[in-house]
């Protein structure tokens, strides 16, 4: 009888603690939500140059922030999240993605130290491979934090290769966090990266998924993360809809953006959205506070906005803690690697052919069987210094995780590639006081507001090298390029077939030049490839091992390289030289 009763009783408290947990009464009063948010972080984690003993911007300084916060508002509530690309775009990420391979990796640590309550994926992060970013997630996934991907499904169709929500408990509240990657990847990266998933388009799929949170969940707070841009919110870009969402969703509070590096806050009546840009600048900030009566919530009220990081205000107790990580990532990235021969600036390369973008054409070329190469300036405004390199200067040489491709096409398909591309660069010439560069004074956060900024993304002014060419800037889009040779003087022929050298990202079909431009479908761009090559900034480090020095001279050799300029001159260099200086002074 005893262990019936006991039986009875137990069954009783569980339905009890059931009833309250689908119920979820919340006692009569106010209650505030402080969301921080981060993303594009790029492996800014540590506050230092490596070399010149130059102080940046970084997670140091964003602790320090979110801390002065939590002690403010009381730590259970506070939501701190980050929104994608962790993982790459700096030397310490890729020491511990790529070096140090056998260590934890560090990301997770320094995510549970800061106290993130989740990170979304990021396609930079996908762009780091299987063994990074599956050993990242576990590791995250170990000290509870959850690494956030609901739109990437596994291919044999058993549910999202990563977690696709998680309920927070702050305070009384319950708040559940919706996160998601780029859908465009495949526009981005290889696939071999992604293998064994899909990803699909945030609208309807993160609606659905809300509606189902929260009649399975009853959560007080919907929170949206996903790495994807603010972009027009006219639903045209897949790329690019983080606005796209901000306009449609019904239910949900908040909507954290990235990738587009673009730092930018909207307001409606019950949703806010927020993209704090990238490399730690700023902290996305939105507060909610609700007012609940005989357990409905019968005012909702709020607010959003971005909070400035200065980068000389750090967290001095983490920077402690990390030291010894940041010390192996700054000998790793003194190591001497080569030398330069004169200074080089990144910059030059918007104007017209520089010894910059000469180097990478120079190394793509080399990997044969090259006979053309399309490389893009991916450093916008930096300078390296005539004498010793280190192994940090070929993040500024070359900053992204790119493999080589060589791949075939046809003259024809050569031709329209690159008008495609110049038109992405320079328009019409016109009146005389109007650019004849690509560029407008509306604000371009990701270089500063108020200033003249390209119109395009830099990092798709594709130039050819191993050609012999001229782009005439008063003619339309079309007409610009004239071909006249290889290099070497063998006339080009339009309805030839040439090996061109090109990175991953673009035969993959970012920036739609092979795909749009091209008329080439990269979804079967295996058809064409002739050569794949590891990474180009191995390429580099492996010339300068081999050659022990970076010669202007020897990578500008016209019969290598080619030339290329615009006409007619000296009118074009003339023009764009004036419309050079607005975009970057004097």
């Amino acid at each position: 009888m005893k262990h019936l009763i006991d039986t009875l009783i137990l069954a009783a408290a569980a339905t009890a603690l059931l009833f309250q947990a689908c119920s979820h009464r919340i006692p009569d009063g106010e209650y505030r939500i402080e969301l921080l948010s981060t993303g594009d972080v790029h492996g800014a984690w540590f506050d230092s140059t490596y070399t010149g003993g130059g102080v940046r911007r970084s997670l140091y300084a964003v602790k320090a922030v979110v801390d002065s916060v939590r002690e403010a508002a009381g730590e259970d509530k506070v939501v701190f999240l980050d929104a994608g690309d962790c993982l790459q775009g700096d030397n310490a990420p890729y020491y511990y993605n790529y070096i140090d391979t056998l260590s934890p990796h560090l990301f997770p640590q320094i995510c549970a130290y800061m106290g993130y309550d989740a990170v979304a994926v990021g396609n930079h992060d996908i762009e780091t491979g299987h063994k990074v970013y599956d050993k990242v997630a576990k590791e995250l996934a170990d000290k509870g934090i959850p690494f956030l991907g609901g739109n990437a499904f596994r291919d044999e169709g058993k549910g999202t290769y990563f977690t696709d929500h998680v309920i927070l408990r702050k305070g009384r509240l319950r708040i559940a966090v919706l996160g998601y990657t780029n859908p465009n990847m495949k526009e981005w990266l290889m696939e071999n990266l992604w293998s064994g998933m899909h990803f699909e388009s945030l609208i309807p799929l993160v609606q659905k998924d809300v509606d189902k949170v929260r009649a399975e969940e009853k959560p007080d707070v919907v929170i949206v993360v996903c790495h994807s841009g603010s972009g027009n919110g006219d639903g045209k870009e897949l790329e690019n809809q983080g606005l796209d969402l901000f306009k449609s969703l019904r239910g949900v509070d908040f909507v954290i953006g990235a990738h587009d590096h673009r730092p930018y806050t909207a307001l409606a009546d019950s949703i806010a959205y927020i993209d704090g840009g990238s490399k730690a600048s700023n902290l996305g900030h939105g507060t909610l506070t609700l007012v609940y009566k005989r357990g409905i919530a019968v005012s909702r009220k709020i607010s959003c906005g971005l909070i400035p990081i200065d980068k000389t205000k750090i967290d001095t107790a983490m920077s402690r803690h990390f030291h010894d990580d940041y010390l192996k990532v700054k000998t790793f990235s003194t190591q001497p690697v080569g030398t330069l021969s004169r200074d080089i600036f990144t910059r030059d390369a918007f104007k017209g052919q520089s010894p910059y973008i000469n180097f990478v054409h120079y190394i793509q070329l080399s990997c044969k069987p090259a006979q053309i190469s399309m490389a893009a300036p991916l450093s916008y405004d930096k300078v390296l210094k005539a004498g010793e390199l280190r192994y940090n200067d070929l993040f500024t040489i070359y900053p992204y995780e790119n493999q080589l491709f060589v791949i075939k096409m046809s003259g024809e398909e050569i031709k329209n590639y690159l008008e495609y591309s110049y038109d992405l660069w320079i328009k019409t010439a016109g009146k005389k006081g109007e650019p004849v560069l690509n560029i407008t004074k509306k604000a371009d956060e990701r270089f500063g507001a108020d200033k003249w900024s390209f119109v395009n993304r830099s990092y798709n002014f594709d130039s050819a090298a191993g050609l012999d060419y001229s782009v005439d800037v008063t003619k339309p889009k079309g007409e610009r390029i004239s071909i006249k040779s290889l290099a070497d003087g063998t006339p080009f022929d339009t309805k030839g077939t040439y090996n061109v050298a090109l990175t991953s990202y673009r035969a993959s079909g970012g920036g739609g030049i092979l795909r749009e431009g091209a008329g080439v479908d990269t979804d079967k761009i295996s058809e064409r490839t002739v050569a794949v090559y590891p990474e180009i900034r191995s390429i580099v480090f492996n010339y300068l091992k081999e050659n022990g020095s970076l010669d202007i001279e020897k990578t500008s050799d016209e019969k290598v390289i080619g030339t290329w300029n615009f006409l007619p001159q000296p009118y074009a260099g003339e023009r764009i030289e004036k419309d050079f200086k607005l975009v970057f002074g004097d």
